[in-house]
């Protein structure tokens, strides 16, 4: 069998732009947990005695959780879903509103107290947000910083309650980039949108808010500071310097001079005099900003410094960074004390009461004694250093081997997280994926029903990997990443929809075994399930999977969308959920997309209400989900010849090219030779070995195109059926194998000189890659074409160059894969 090239079709060459992604993120089992680490803390401390305090978080797996903290417990009473990444920093603006910002390049409002509410998203920043801060008693004001260089000065409850919102109507991002509160773009996951909040009321009206900015910075800001009256700004980043602004107008003071490195993070006094400053040159400095000079300099930490708190009278200052360590140092005498010892970078510190809340890499958050309403407790303890004024003193310590030893050994309690997955691998059927967490343990993920089919342990990965492959070939139909700590799968049109396999081969009961089933469909039918279920009760009727995508919208926009797809034949007309599809409602998956108006938006799929249309989701998903439509699909059939094997006595078929489904079965080929060799001749449909009976008779293969095309209707005749193998680069194929396995070059070749009583050869011409060097064969692919080939020998791979004639008759060379044990 040789393969022809097939002629692409170029009618969708050149899109006008491209096409919005869906992504959806494979949650854990356990909700109330991070899955990732936690950038970012702030305490909410109740007025009132008989109320519980509340211990807000942070991750980078994206979400944020409130924590209803108790003597010695936490309990996570509200996980707040709506950023799209990172969540990098959070403070708290007056009585009950939360303010958090993201690497999405936004600042979202958030109720507080309530289930997770997201009040309105702001958006002005051109980069990841990367820190925030907040007066304490000017309530309403609070600065933002980001990668972009830009520093904005917010009047939050201007930004949230403008005077010109009306009241039953929504809004949608504004010129100044700031996203209405009732549009579904900012509301997380817990939230239950009512009947005014509607999607499909929207106006274009703009309150015309925007935030100061304070202009100044060329490079990347990290770390921001405010005194409590809102009243001084002070910033830093990786130019290194200190910058001083008066928020209210958003005017340069002063710029302080002294780090060698990033600043990292800054803390400014109730009065605004002094300020703190932590730099990756692992210095701690106290500035004097009344005399704009650096007065006492720390060399506590032997790496950077990113985390810095200080206790209300601001006479000692706790930080921590990239060495591990938590220390407390009175900035008066600059005695220092080496608190704790951590097993993860530290990045954020919140001080509460007599303990301190230690935030890091890890998923975990811990709770350590701080002593914080009387410091010099601790010092009591003894273990103190005195913190030197150079870098290199505190480094030179430490290369000495006189660390001081740790005062605290273990936490007051911890808040458990999950382990986050650092390592992933997406195997040859497409549907499941092998990954590895931080704690070692290694899973498979079934990715079109979004759970873990296997949990092996701590085993190596590598070892899992090579044991799970299966020697099919399925074009890539999404792509994996772990940057939020869990699965995150994106599905592109139209690659998305490249990706089919027959009923039969996923166990889907009811569906003849030879219907085709495209993955990308049938996989956003499962995550849009209970979507499609609450749109039907919205609507009120039945509506079946053939209605317009656009009901009830303008006309144009509809012709528009239709113009863009054609209609799959294969398609059934209905919504019914499979079983490989059908995803968990316990655990259910995050959905990240982005419809024709306003910005990315991420929410549960149990969250969804209905009421999203195509201003919430891409056009082609809703065309697929509700019309069962695809966009076209180029490459889906492979071409190629049949021609009899070397050596034997087969007939030569007189067809040309033939042409069929690339997943296509071997034995759909066999049944094809054996109705052209046999028309005249009594055949039985059991072989004489036994080792394989086709079975089909005279089902053939699909139609095909040129003057090789399968004709239907040949009855065989229940007598003797010849033993027919078809073999690609002198090896014979599984019958159980599609054409595309056979055609990209993952066969094993043997060498081991089996005789074959009949035949037919498949002539493949192919490229690929073993351990990154290139495989090239002639259009008629002999093994002694083949410049480089891997010999495995004694269950051991070697290289080894050389022709046909040089191997050993036991050998078997492996071409691309190299799990093949």
């Amino acid at each position: 069998m040789h393969r022809v090239p097939s002629a692409g079709n170029n009618s969708n060459s050149s899109r006008p732009r491209k096409e919005k992604r869906l992504t959806y993120v494979l949650n854990g089992s356990v909700d109330t947990k991070h899955s990732a680490g936690i950038n970012c803390l702030a305490v909410l401390k109740s007025s009132i005695s008989d109320v519980c305090n509340y211990l807000f978080t942070g991750s980078r797996d994206g979400t944020l959780k409130r924590w209803a903290l108790g003597e010695d417990a936490a309990t996570c009473s509200a996980t707040f879903e709506s950023h799209v990444d990172w969540v990098n920093d959070i403070v708290i603006a007056g009585e009950n509103t939360l303010v958090s910002c993201s690497s999405d390049t936004t600042l979202k409002t958030w109720n507080c107290l309530s289930d997770g509410t997201c009040t309105r998203t702001l958006r002005q920043h051109s980069d990841y947000v990367t820190c925030l801060a907040a007066a304490e008693k000017n309530k309403n004001v609070v600065a933002s910083g980001g990668l972009g260089g830009e520093v904005f000065v917010w009047d939050i409850e201007a930004a949230v309650n403008p005077l010109s919102k009306s009241s039953d109507k929504t809004e949608d991002d504004c010129s100044n980039g700031i996203n209405g509160s009732a549009n579904s773009l900012s509301i997380p996951s817990s939230r239950t949108i009512t009947s005014n909040n509607s999607h499909t009321a929207h106006t274009t009206q703009c309150h015309g808010y925007v935030p100061i900015a304070a202009k100044g910075h060329k490079e990347s800001v990290y770390a921001l500071a405010m005194n409590n009256s809102g009243s001084l700004l002070v910033s830093g980043g990786t130019e290194k310097v200190v910058r001083v602004w008066d928020p209210r107008t958003g005017s340069k003071t002063m710029k302080l001079r002294g780090h060698t490195d990033n600043v990292r993070a800054l803390l400014l006094d109730s009065t605004g005099r002094y300020c703190l400053s932590g730099s990756s040159d692992s210095m701690i400095r106290l500035w004097d900003l009344g005399q704009q000079r650096c007065v006492h300099s720390y060399a506590v930490h032997t790496d950077s410094v990113w985390a810095l708190a200080s206790t209300p009278m601001f006479t000692h200052v706790y930080s921590g960074g990239r060495d591990l360590s938590l220390y407390l140092t009175d900035l008066t005498t600059r005695e220092s004390l080496l608190l704790c010892k951590k097993e993860h970078p530290i990045l954020q510190l919140a001080l509460h009461d007599d303990s301190i809340w230690v935030a890091t890499t890890d998923s975990s958050i811990h709770r350590w004694p701080a002593e914080g309403r009387n410091p010099q407790k601790v010092f009591q303890r003894g273990g103190s250093f005195l913190a030197g004024n150079l870098s290199f003193s505190r480094a030179r310590i430490s290369l000495e081997g006189s660390t001081p030893a740790a005062v605290y050994k273990e936490p007051i309690f911890s808040i458990p997280g999950t382990p986050a997955i650092v390592q992933h691998e997406i195997l040859n059927n497409r549907r499941n994926v092998l990954t590895k967490d931080t704690a070692g343990s290694v899973k498979l993920w079934e990715i079109t029903r979004g759970v873990v089919i296997e949990d092996y342990g701590q085993v190596s990965f590598d070892e899992k990997k090579e044991q799970l492959f299966e020697m099919v070939s399925i074009p890539a139909w999404f792509t994996v990443d772990t940057r939020l700590g869990s699965l995150s799968v994106h599905l592109d049109t139209p690659q998305c929809f490249s990706a089919e396999m027959y009923s039969a081969d996923l166990n889907i009961i009811g569906k003849p075994e030879d219907d085709k089933v495209n993955l990308a469909r049938e996989t956003l039918k499962g995550l849009l399930a209970h979507w499609m279920t609450k749109r039907r009760q919205r609507l009120g009727s039945q509506a079946s999977a053939n209605e317009n995508v656009l009901s009830g919208k303008d006309s144009t926009a509809r012709s528009l969308a239709h113009s863009r797809i054609e209609v799959d034949g294969n398609a059934e007309n209905d919504s019914m959920v499979h079983p490989p599809f059908d995803f968990s409602t316990g655990s259910p998956p995050s959905i990240i997309t982005e419809g024709s108006q306003g910005g990315p938006w991420r929410k549960k799929i149990t969250e969804l209400d209905g009421t999203e249309d195509e201003k919430d989701f891409p056009w082609w998903v809703l065309d697929c989900v509700l019309n069962n439509r695809l966009p076209t699909r180029e490459h889906t059939k492979c071409s190629f010849y049949l021609h009899p094997c070397e050596g034997t006595a087969v007939q030569i078929l007189t067809q040309g090219k033939l042409s069929a489904p690339r997943i296509l079965r071997i034995h759909k080929v066999v049944n094809y030779v054996i109705e052209k060799m046999v028309l005249d001749k009594p055949i039985d449909t059991t072989n004489t070995d036994g080792s394989f009976a086709p079975g089909l008779g005279g089902q053939l293969l699909h139609s095909a195109i040129g003057d090789g095309s399968f004709l239907s209707g040949l009855k065989p005749r229940a007598k003797l059926r010849p033993s027919v193998e078809i073999l690609c680069n002198n090896q014979v194929l599984s019958p159980d194998m599609s054409l595309a396995t056979s055609d990209s070059g993952q066969v094993i070749l043997s060498t081991s000189g089996r005789r074959f009583v009949s035949g037919y050869r498949v002539e493949i011409s192919y490229c690929c890659k073993v351990f990154g060097i290139v495989f090239c064969s002639s259009k008629v692919a002999y093994i002694r074409n083949i410049c480089w080939i891997v010999v495995y020998s004694e269950r051991r791979l070697v290289f080894k160059m050389g022709a046909f004639s040089r191997l050993h008759q036991d050998d078997h060379l492996l071409m691309f894969s190299r799990s093949n044990r």
